[in-house]
């Protein structure tokens, strides 16, 4: 497994831009590229849909993000079947309870 550079963060919810841009990367499931927030469960789901729709980012950037996703869902109490990002795609396998 990648280590990760995951760690909750206070804010929740939708995020403005000003607000996004405050955040630590820490907080983000791709922190160099500062792609998809890991806030909240909700956004914990919609980085899995949308993982394979990050566009710019390498094998090495999506695993990490891969491992920074596991962890925050572990943390909101959300389980992932995937093993790995390779098994993501259009249809995640993991229910997206929020569509």
């Amino acid at each position: 497994m990648s280590k990760t550079t995951w760690k909750p963060h206070t804010e929740h919810g939708d995020l403005s831009t000003k607000e996004k841009n405050d955040l630590p990367e820490s907080i983000f499931a791709f922190p160099k590229q500062r792609k998809e927030p890991l806030t909240d469960a909700s956004h914990v789901k919609n980085a899995l849909a949308r993982f394979d729709q990050v566009e710019g980012v390498s094998d090495e950037d999506r695993d990490l993000a891969f491992a920074n996703i596991k962890k925050a869902a572990d943390h909101y109490g959300i389980t992932i079947q995937e093993k790995d990002w390779h098994e993501l795609g259009k249809k995640p396998h993991t229910k997206n309870s929020s569509k």
